[in-house]
């Protein structure tokens, strides 16, 4: 036995000399592949040739070949559908060779091939530069975003960033876009607060429309109020909303789509990618689009056509620069917002449900000659210096320009009792109709010193950055002012039912608003502002260990209001300066490495606030402050992501309006937050893929009415929080075998529990039932060639929306589309 036991030891030693002795021999051969627009090259082979021995990269393009015999190997970079890369290198005893690749794909060309190979959770995008102003992985990012890939975008045929965002956990859509200059484009409550979707690559990209998605990379929904890196003019407390464009890449290619559907839908699409130069040192990026689209009511259209150049140059090794624009131009009037008339309570209308309010769903209650137009001009630059492998200059340069002209018509809700007819309901329409015409500027200027370096063996990643904005806004409102008896308000049109059969419905026209414009009074509203803000801010991202991470930052913002100009008094009002502060703290752990954080911050976002209160005092910059715990997945080989996440916002000093003087506002009071985010994407099968998501959200106003002056607002949740419980589902299905590869099909939809459109003491509470929308598609997407047949609110839910109004939203409809690459 012991002979035995003893012979079982030398062999089990022998064993471990000799493999302890064959990988000092062996050595190990790594590097990384990456994109030509600089992104990670995940799922590529690199092989070692002549030998059986490679890998395939991870998500962050990173690669390892160990226990490789020493001497002079080939090394094969091999992507799907591209050319081979090879290199070659060298390998002594025991030493680690580096070899890294950049492969002809961009990363929107490699997600896409990656998808028909049936590559693992093709919807998860784990690495993002702009949220965090420098580059970071999902588990190491302490912050909460959903990002929504152009993948994602391609397969439910989206057009626009409105549709897409229903991929995001916790945000919901409230008012569709009007197109006035400044402030016209569509509007969304996030963790309890409303935002609008201003950013763009990490900078001020205003939109006053509807935003086309022809350009678009990915949609980054960025969590909880964000100052201490974007500034207070691209967010709110409850998050920001990030575009992220379409580069250029260095090969020739594109593609071109069509595609029709129901109301009137035409779409013709194209994006064209070509190289200026031999050399490939200059590349030319066009994304381009043309819309147009009726109205399942009796009226209503919208025309829009969109234009996205971008233009990248490689001057040197260490410098390049990038130049894009956005010019979208149309004329729409498919806006339909009901608006509750301030003065009025919700007991006229005897129901407290907006369904159950005589409202015809189908008619826009406007004519087609009413329509506004608008046009946005956005020009971005940015610079790239590669300072030393450790440091590299980033400048951003961004100038956005909207501009609007033409009828904005839009309605109050008069039950009959406002107008001196007894009885409760039978309700009706006042229609109004405003000219927001004008202009409106902004530019930013943002140079960052980016560094990625160590101190001893732990990893330090700094961001240093200057942020200059300029804001001016030129528009006018103007109205008509016209007199009805007994009505409680100088300014309507005409009344018309709100439902049923009425004989001037028809009325309510260009050429009569025209001519009662020359016959009444105008009452001009011209707010001409000018503003600049000059900001300082630094954050740090340090690795104590490998797993554990800590961050801070801080921004200081100095901001300078030169006065509001009003041409009905022609003065101007009392410039002033306001300074703010925003601290940002992050830690993450990883409590396995590269799959499993736990992560927890603390963020901070402010509102510089403009005008003067009822005793004539300026206001001083309101503040948010957020705690945020939760735990991110990356686990199984990367077919299970998801974050889960608790929330505590709470905003001091809110402007709001003061109950006992007309017209003016009071700054005092809290508004609390709180909730719950939960997200997963998965792939718990090759070709099945998994989207889905949760919140909830508490919100309610305190401190706000212990005077009496509050308005009755005092425990009660803001109209502009939106459903307290959102959720969203997505289930994609393509089939992984060759006989019917590129066949797939989908499912999915969105539910969100009702929603308070009105909600104070004064007028009551209004709300909107909650509801289920439905959608699926087919699609066969192989080689060159795409099409995709989508149903959406299959159930055909008639369903409201609103923020102090009352907007019906789209029945059932299809879309057909097909496309082309080459």
């Amino acid at each position: 036995m012991k002979r035995t036991l003893h012979a079982k030891l030398l062999i089990l030693l022998f064993l471990l000399t000799s493999t302890i002795a064959y990988a000092q021999q062996s050595g190990t051969i790594r590097g990384k592949v990456s994109t030509s627009d600089g992104n990670p090259a995940a799922y590529i082979s690199v092989v070692v040739s002549g030998t059986n021995q490679g890998a395939v990269t991870n998500n962050k393009g990173e690669y390892k070949i160990s226990n490789v015999k020493p001497g002079s190997y080939t090394l094969k970079a091999i992507a799907i559908g591209a050319s081979v890369k090879e290199q070659s290198v060298s390998l002594a005893q025991g030493e680690t060779a580096e070899a890294d690749f950049s492969i002809t794909y961009s990363s929107s060309e490699l997600e896409e091939v990656n998808i028909k190979a049936g590559h693992a959770n093709k919807f998860a995008v784990k690495k993002t530069d702009a949220s965090a102003k420098m580059p970071l992985s999902h588990l190491e990012n302490a912050q909460n975003i959903s990002i929504i890939s152009s993948s994602l975008l391609a397969e439910q045929q989206i057009f626009k960033v409105d549709d897409a965002l229903k991929n995001a956990p916790g945000i919901h859509k409230m008012w569709d876009a009007v197109g006035r200059a400044g402030i016209g484009g569509s509007i969304y409550t996030l963790r309890g607060f409303v935002t609008s979707a201003k950013a763009r690559n990490g900078v001020s990209g205003n939109v006053a429309a509807s935003i086309d998605a022809v350009n678009i990379e990915r949609i980054e929904v960025i969590k909880g109020p964000s100052a201490t890196l974007f500034g207070n003019t691209v967010g709110s407390y409850g998050g920001l909303i990030n575009r992220v464009t379409k580069t250029p890449y260095d090969s020739l290619g594109g593609r071109v789509d069509y595609s029709a559907g129901s109301f009137g839908l035409n779409r013709v699409s194209a994006d064209f990618n070509t190289p200026l130069n031999a050399d490939k040192s200059a590349l030319l990026r066009i994304n381009t689009a043309y819309t147009t689209q009726g109205s399942f009511r009796d009226a209503g259209f919208s025309k829009n056509f969109a234009f996205a150049p971008s233009i990248s140059y490689q001057a040197s090794d260490k410098l390049s620069f990038n130049l894009d624009a956005e010019i979208f131009s149309g004329k729409a009037n498919d806006f339909m917002g009901i608006f509750f008339y301030p003065t009025l309570t919700v007991a006229n209308l005897g129901t407290d449900r907006i369904d159950e309010i005589n409202i015809d769903y189908k008619k826009s209650f406007m004519s087609n000659s009413l329509y506004n137009t608008s046009q946005n001009v956005n020009v971005f630059a940015a610079m790239n210096y590669q300072i030393s492998e450790e440091w590299k200059l980033q400048t951003n340069v961004s100038a956005t320009n909207s501009f609007s002209d033409g009828r904005t018509p839009y309605s109050y809700l008069l039950p009959n009792s406002a107008l001196g007819i007894p009885g409760q309901g039978a309700n009706n329409l006042a229609r109004l109709v405003w000219s927001p015409n004008g202009s409106d500027n902004a530019i930013e200027i943002q140079p960052l010193l980016q560094g990625d370096f160590k101190i001893g063996d732990m990893r330090n990643r700094l961001t240093i950055g200057l942020d200059y904005s300029k804001y001016k806004s030129n528009i006018s409102y103007e109205r008509f002012v016209n007199t009805f008896g007994g009505a409680p308000t100088p300014d309507f049109f005409d009344i018309v039912p709100a439902f049923g059969p009425s004989p001037n419905y028809n009325d309510f026209t260009e050429d009569k608003v025209s001519t009662l414009y020359g016959t009444k009074p105008g009452l001009p509203y011209e707010p001409k502002s000018n503003t600049n803000t000059y900001s300082a801010f630094v954050f740090d991202v340090f690795n104590i260990t490998d797993e554990l991470l800590v961050s801070a930052g801080l921004r200081v913002d100095r901001f300078f209001n030169k006065g509001i100009y009003s041409a009905i008094t022609n003065t101007t009002t009392e410039g002033y300066a306001q300074t703010a502060f925003s601290p940002k703290f992050g830690l993450v752990y990883q409590i396995v490495k590269d799959q499993v954080s736990v992560f927890g911050n603390y963020q901070n976002g402010f509102t510089n606030q403009t005008g003067i209160d009822y005793e004539g005092k300026t206001f001083k910059p309101e503040e948010a402050n957020q705690m945020e715990g939760g735990i991110k997945l990356d686990a199984f080989g990367g077919k299970l992501s998801g974050t889960l996440s608790y929330y505590d916002i709470k905003v001091k000093d809110v402007v709001r309006s003061y109950a006992l003087i007309a017209n003016q506002n009071i700054q005092d009071g809290t508004q609390l937050s709180k909730g719950i985010e939960v997200e997963i994407l998965a792939n718990p099968v090759n070709g099945f893929n998994i989207i889905a998501g949760y919140a909830y959200n508490n919100s309610k106003y305190e401190k706000i009415d212990a005077d009496g002056t509050g308005g009755g607002l005092n425990g009660r949740r803001p109209a502009s929080a939106g459903p307290t419980h959102l959720a969203n589902l997505y289930l994609s299905y393509r089939v992984p075998f060759s006989s019917t590869e590129g066949l797939g099909i989908s499912l999915g939809g969105n539910y969100a529990s009702k929603n308070y459109l009105v909600n104070s003491v004064a007028a009551g509470k209004i709300y909107a039932p909650a509801y289920s929308v439905v959608n699926s598609s087919l699609f066969y997407d192989v080689n060159k060639f795409r099409v995709t047949f989508s149903a959406n609110n299959i159930g055909n839910e008639k369903y409201w929306t609103g923020y102090s109004t009352f907007n019906s939203q789209t029945p059932r409809n299809f879309i057909v589309g097909a496309g082309l690459k080459f």
